[in-house]
Parts: C-alpha cells; structure tokens; sequence
C-alpha cells in the first residue's frame, strides 16, 4: 500500500510572528519557515506504518512557492520514499488545496492519505474533512493514541 501525507511549509514554530506594516498579514520575508508540526506527526505516523511492513512506499505532498522543495527536503530527510511538490503562487485556500489533493490521488492512488490535524498558520482544520467529502472517502479525524 502507498500512503500519501500532505506537508504544509509555515512559519517555524518558534519565531515570533510580525504582522506587515500594512496590515494584511504575517511578515515571511526572511523569516524561518519549516515543516508544520501538525504534518511532521502525519509522516512520522506514515513511516510507522510503513517499518510495521503494512506499506510498501511513503509519498510526501507539497503545495505552493518554489520554497516548498525545502519541506519536501525534510520530509525525505525523516524517511519519506518521493516527494512531490505542486507549485502555486498566491494563496492556497483549503478547498482549493482539497482539490489539488484530490487529482493527485486520482493519480497517485495510494491507500491512504494522512494531514495532519491542522496547519499552525491559520488553524483551518478544513482541508483533510473536504478531501474526503470530495474522494467520496472515510475520514478520522483528530485522531491520537
């Protein structure tokens, strides 16, 4: 089975977050940016699952700026099999990142697909939820140990 984890690219946890001059939005010029944490549990769950012998191939999935190569990067670090990375400028809204997820499972086919439970720059927790709907898939959500 192939197992599928989406990874967001965020501002790293532990910077202080500025808000830009004008007002419309967080400032990421040079700030750190990193693997949401949220995401990070996602992979490392995958590749548990796959040393448990029940996967055969982990794929770690990437949307936005040319940037995300480096969360990709990281991902691949912690044991992911292939990254793939979808570029998008702008913003990526959840239902749009939904879809894209969808097209790429439509593609890719794995068994199963694994968010984390929410990203930690806007605290959506939409996008796994839509995914399914639109995959016609069940879903678990907030699920822990």
């Amino acid at each position: 089975m192939k197992i599928m984890v989406a990874v967001k690219r965020v501002v790293d946890y532990a910077v202080k977050i500025r808000v830009k001059p004008d007002k419309t939005g967080v400032e990421t010029h040079n700030v750190k940016m990193s693997m949401n944490p949220f995401c990070e549990i996602a992979l490392e769950e995958a590749l548990r699952i796959k040393e448990s012998g029940l996967a055969s191939e982990v794929v770690a999935v990437s949307m936005g700026p040319a940037q995300c190569v480096d969360t990709l990067r990281t991902g691949l670090a912690m044991g992911a099999d292939r990254g793939i990375h979808v570029e998008a400028t702008g913003a990526l809204y959840p239902l749009s990142v939904a879809k894209l997820l969808k097209a790429l499972v439509e593609v890719e086919n794995p068994g199963l697909l694994i968010l984390g439970k929410q990203a930690i720059d806007d605290d959506c927790n939409q996008t796994g939820q839509m995914v399914a709907g639109l995959l016609g898939w069940p879903q678990g959500t907030f699920a822990s140990k």
